[in-house]
């Protein structure tokens, strides 16, 4: 501190023009200053002298741990130490919209849209959230294709009474006529919305797993078809919830909080009080554990998609994603060269700012970005799964480039395990590491993180030991899984003014063919 103020005492002394002595006067720590201001100091390769010796933190492995325990009826509970005021806790359940092969395609999206509605101890429309605030929280819920997340962060000394919450969100929602009708009304707002937006990556992202898995868990949709709207109501939505939410896919977590508070309080009400669809007459349906089924294939809209906001004259694009099936989470040694392999592909728009981490020394920035002015955007994807995962590229352009833009794409598919860089191989891997660890940093995704790993694998694999496989990931490894990925059947979904789009055989026979030299005069 003293350091501190006597270098803003030298700063008045040279802004002001005052002499030393006069400054020497008026200041406490006149001794100091003299000798901050004097340059008889060591250089910055050396160390300041005098100073008090750095102890460092210890790292203690039971303070990193993942504690998880078992109830006798199949929950699992999980937490880890966090330190400051506030804890994140929240229920996972192996869900989602794969498993919804016996039901209207759609359910999981009105699950989503129903969260933190009313439930059967908190029966006032804004009960549930005027609670959560009374706690200084924040509540969120996520359905994604595989792993349904209802998660709360609040002070931490409200555990017992968030877990309360939580658990008759889960299990005990009353969904009532009038919130089926506005989960309706929201979906088919958000349809509409979708149809209207230039931005097109969540329907692509819907559509490119349609294409891949066609009729079967992953590929079926997470967004609710506008058909299926009107065949969704109470008793479909209760008989699912009967089905999927059972003790024994449910991991409930917690980053921040007391082990055994949490145990305690999962007990009392996930466990000792019953769920809402027990008093209610409902089928028993079993549930589809099937292994996805990876098949190919191609989805075209020809539609018209609007130009971004802004000065007249910005482009309508032509958007196109093509993928190849990749590498699953559980299974297989090749889960992080696959993640590897993405950021080595990596990309963006053509607009990026830039900077370090922003990919700008990515091969599609290199290869595709940088040499072609009339493609607006080209981003490498990775998609994992327990047991499946699909890599995919999604690039835009004007139409009268869509022919160009898929050859380009293709050939840097074709050509992913060639020519690798050991500059770029160890810079992917870096940023790789570095993406995962600032992610870590925000308590959620800890908890995130945490409950996925726990559902998929059992366990939470600790960051240093992702960090290593990072770090051992060479150059054959990603040889090895690009061949695996480019021997699949290739998925392809185009949407907008697609008219020069050229035909799947083409692009196939272009990746099998793995072409060298000019990218032009190939289809």
């Amino acid at each position: 501190m003293t350091s501190r103020l006597s270098s803003v005492s030298c700063l008045k002394y040279f802004g002001r023009k005052k002499s030393l002595k006069e400054l020497s006067t008026s200041c406490k720590f006149s001794s100091k200053i003299e000798n901050i201001c004097s340059f008889n100091q060591p250089p910055l390769t050396e160390t300041l002298p005098n100073l008090p010796n750095v102890i460092y933190s210890e790292h203690k492995l039971h303070n990193v741990k993942t504690n998880i325990t078992q109830l006798p009826c199949g929950i699992r509970v999980a937490s880890e130490v966090a330190y400051g005021e506030f804890c994140t806790v929240g229920v996972a359940i192996n869900s989602g919209c794969r498993y919804e092969v016996q039901y209207p395609s759609g359910v999981n999206h009105f699950l989503e849209k129903l969260a933190f509605n009313t439930t059967s101890n908190f029966p006032g429309d804004n009960d549930i959230l005027n609670e959560i605030e009374k706690y200084n929280g924040l509540c969120d819920a996520q359905c994604s294709r595989d792993v349904v997340l209802y998660a709360a962060s609040a002070n931490r000394k409200y555990v017992d009474n968030i877990i309360k919450v939580l658990a008759d969100v889960v299990l005990r929602p009353r969904i009532t006529e009038d919130e089926v009708m506005a989960a309706s009304k929201a979906i088919l707002f958000e349809h509409d919305t979708l149809m209207i937006r230039p931005e097109q990556d969540q329907l692509l992202e819907n559509l490119v797993h349609m294409a891949a898995f066609q009729q079967n868990t992953l590929g079926l949709s997470k967004l609710c078809p506008t058909e299926n709207v009107s065949k969704i109501n109470r008793q479909v939505l209760l008989t699912y919830l009967k089905n999927h939410y059972v003790p024994e896919r449910i991991v409930v977590g917690g980053v921040g909080v007391d082990h055994q508070e949490l145990v305690d309080s999962v007990q009392k009400y996930l466990v000792d009080e019953k769920p809402i669809w027990n008093n209610e007459k409902l089928d028993t349906i079993s549930i589809d554990n099937s292994i996805p089924q990876y098949t190919g294939g191609i989805i075209k809209e020809d539609c018209d998609i609007p130009a971004f906001p802004g000065p007249s004259g910005l482009a309508v694009l032509s958007h196109v994603m093509i993928g190849l099936e990749s590498i699953p989470l559980v299974g297989s040694n090749d889960f992080v060269p696959s993640c590897v392999l993405n950021l080595m592909m990596g990309g963006g728009g053509s607009f990026s700012a830039g900077g370090p981490g922003k990919g700008m020394y990515t091969r599609l920035y290199r290869n595709v970005l940088n040499r072609y002015g009339w493609l607006y955007s080209a981003t490498a994807y990775n998609h994992a799964y327990t047991d499946s995962g699909l890599f995919c590229i999604h690039a835009s352009a004007e139409p009268q480039y869509v022919r160009d833009m898929v050859k380009v794409i293709v050939f840097e598919i074709a050509n992913m395990a060639s020519n690798i860089q050991r500059e770029e191989l160890a810079r992917a891997k870096k940023q790789l590491q570095s993406l995962l660890l600032m992610n870590l940093e925000a308590r959620p995704i800890v908890f995130e993180d945490m409950v996925r790993q726990i559902l998929a694998c059992g366990y939470r694999k600790r960051p240093e030991e992702l960090l290593q496989e990072i770090e051992n990931v060479t150059e054959d490894d990603i040889v090895r899984i690009v061949k695996k990925i480019v021997d699949t059947p290739l998925t392809v979904v185009a949407r907008g003014n697609i008219s020069k789009l050229p035909l799947i055989e083409e692009m196939q026979e272009l990746i099998n063919t793995k072409p060298k030299g000019k990218i032009f005069g190939r289809f």
